[in-house]
C-alpha cells in the first residue's frame, strides 16, 4: 500500500474508524511518523517522542493571534456568525501564550493547588456515592448518564460554587460548545454552539456579580479576589477561566470512565485485578487514561522561522496536530502498548498534555476518577455490560453514547 492510499485510511468522520481507530492508526505510525491531512492541511504527528517534544517546543503555540494576524498567516478571519463562541475562549487557559498565559495560570494556581484539590475528596466520595444509591436502584443503569455526568458536572459545580439546580444547564452547554473542537462542523452544530456559549457567557456574568456580594470561599469566589503583585483578573477573564474548567475537566472524566470501564468489561482479568486488590484504582487509572484516549488529537501553530518536525521544515502559520491516541500506542515508548495493563501505572503519559499547557486539573480528574473506580469495584464486584456500546460520531473528544452495566 502507497503512502497516499495509507493516509486516506485516517477517516475522522467515517463511523467504522471511529469505532476502532487503532489498527488504522498504528499502520499509519509504523509508516508516517508526520503526514499531511489532505481535508484539514495540517501536519500530523503520529509518534510519541515527536508529540511530547512538540507540546514542549515554545516555537509552536496553541494560538498565533498574539504575533500576528489572521492574514500575515493566510487564514481567514474568524466567522462572525459565532462571535459568542469566540468570546467565550478568548481568555480561555487552552487558547492563549505568554505573557497572558503566565499572568492568568499564575493566578488560577494561588487558587486551584493540589492540596485544594486534595481536600475536596470527602465531598467527592459523598458525592459518588449519592449518585451510586441511585444507580443501584435498579437492575441495570448508564455508567455515562446516571453516574458519570451527573457526577463530574457536581463535583465542578460544588468546586466553582455553583447550585446543584443548574448543573443540568451547564452539562447541555458544555456537550454542545465542546463540538466545536472536531475537525469539521456543520453550520447547525456551530449556531448551537454559539448560543450555548452565549448563555454559558451570560449566566457565569451573573454568578460573578453574586459572588462579589456574597463570598463564599469556593473557586469563582476566589477567582474575583484572588490577586499577585498588584494583578487581578478581569472579569472576561474569569468567564473563559471558569467555564474551560467545566468544559474540560467535566469531558475528560466522563469520557475516561467509559472508555476505561468499557475496556475493563472487555478484559475480565483486568477488572478482577481491581475486585482482587492486587492493583489500586489509583493505579488504574493511569491506564484507563492511556489506552482509550478521552482526546485524541490536539493541535499547535508554528510561531517561529526555523522549525523542523521529524525532518519536514515548517512555515510560521502552519498548524500541527498531534494524534493522542496514536502517540499513546507506540511501541517506541510502551512496551505491548495494545495491551490493556492496569497494573502499568505510567505517569507520563500524555493524556493532560505537557509544557505550560498541562491540564491545571489533572490531580482533580485523576481523583474524580479513582474515586468512581473504588465506588464501583466496591459496589459493583460482579459489573457486566448489559449491551456493547456504540462510540459518538466524534474522533477528536472521543466518548460512549451510553455504557448501560449490571452488577
Amino acid at each position: 500500500m502507497n503512502d497516499s492510499d495509507l493516509i486516506a485510511r485516517f477517516r475522522p468522520s467515517d463511523p467504522d474508524f471511529i469505532a476502532d481507530p487503532y489498527s488504522v492508526l498504528s499502520e499509519i505510525r509504523e509508516a508516517k511518523p508526520i503526514f499531511r491531512n489532505p481535508t484539514t492541511g495540517q501536519w500530523t504527528l503520529t509518534r510519541f517522542s515527536d508529540v511530547y517534544e512538540t507540546l514542549r517546543d515554545k516555537r509552536l503555540g496553541r494560538s498565533y493571534s498574539h504575533l500576528y494576524s489572521h492574514a500575515e498567516v493566510g487564514r481567514s478571519e474568524p466567522d462572525s456568525r459565532w462571535a459568542a463562541f469566540h468570546q467565550h475562549e478568548r481568555w480561555s487557559l487552552l487558547c492563549l501564550e505568554p505573557p497572558d498565559h503566565t499572568r492568568i495560570r499564575r493566578l488560577v494556581a494561588k487558587v486551584f493547588t493540589p492540596r485544594a484539590v486534595a481536600a475536596l475528596r470527602p465531598a467527592i466520595e459523598s458525592l459518588s456515592t449519592e449518585i451510586f444509591d441511585r444507580c443501584e436502584e435498579g437492575d441495570d443503569f448508564d455508567l455515562i448518564a446516571d453516574y458519570a455526568q451527573p457526577y463530574s458536572v457536581a463535583v465542578i459545580c460544588s468546586m466553582l460554587g455553583v447550585p446543584r439546580s443548574d448543573t443540568r444547564a451547564l452539562l447541555d452547554w458544555s456537550h454542545a460548545i465542546v463540538k466545536m473542537y472536531e475537525l469539521s462542523t456543520t453550520d447547525d452544530v456551530s449556531a448551537r454552539a454559539d448560543r450555548a456559549a452565549a448563555e454559558y457567557v451570560e449566566y457565569t456574568r451573573a454568578l460573578i456579580a453574586e459572588k462579589r456580594k456574597n463570598p463564599d470561599g469556593l473557586l469563582v469566589s476566589e477567582l474575583v479576589r484572588v490577586e499577585d503583585e498588584g494583578d487581578v483578573l478581569t472579569e472576561d477573564e474569569i468567564v473563559s477561566t471558569t467555564m474551560v474548567l467545566l468544559e474540560a475537566g467535566h469531558e475528560a472524566t466522563v469520557n475516561t470512565l467509559g472508555n476505561g470501564v468499557r475496556a475493563l468489561m472487555h478484559h475480565r482479568d483486568q477488572w478482577q485485578r481491581l475486585v482482587s486488590g492486587e492493583v489500586e484504582t489509583r493505579v488504574a487509572v493511569e491506564e484507563l487514561l492511556r489506552f482509550d484516549a478521552p482526546l485524541q488529537l490536539f493541535e499547535r501553530w508554528v510561531l517561529e522561522d526555523g522549525v523542523e518536525i521529524c525532518g519536514q521544515p515548517m512555515r510560521v502559520g502552519d498548524e500541527v496536530a498531534m494524534l493522542f491516541g496514536s502517540a499513546e500506542r507506540d511501541p517506541r515508548r510502551f512496551g505491548r502498548p495494545d495491551d490493556f495493563d492496569i497494573g502499568r501505572g505510567d505517569t507520563a503519559h500524555i493524556g493532560f498534555g505537557g509544557g505550560i499547557h498541562f491540564c491545571v486539573g489533572a490531580p482533580l480528574a485523576r481523583q474524580e476518577i479513582d474515586v468512581s473506580l473504588r465506588g464501583l469495584v466496591d459496589r459493583f464486584p460482579n459489573l457486566e455490560l448489559v449491551r456493547e456500546p456504540e462510540y459518538h460520531p466524534n474522533f477528536v473528544i472521543r466518548g460512549l453514547k451510553e455504557l448501560r452495566v449490571s452488577g
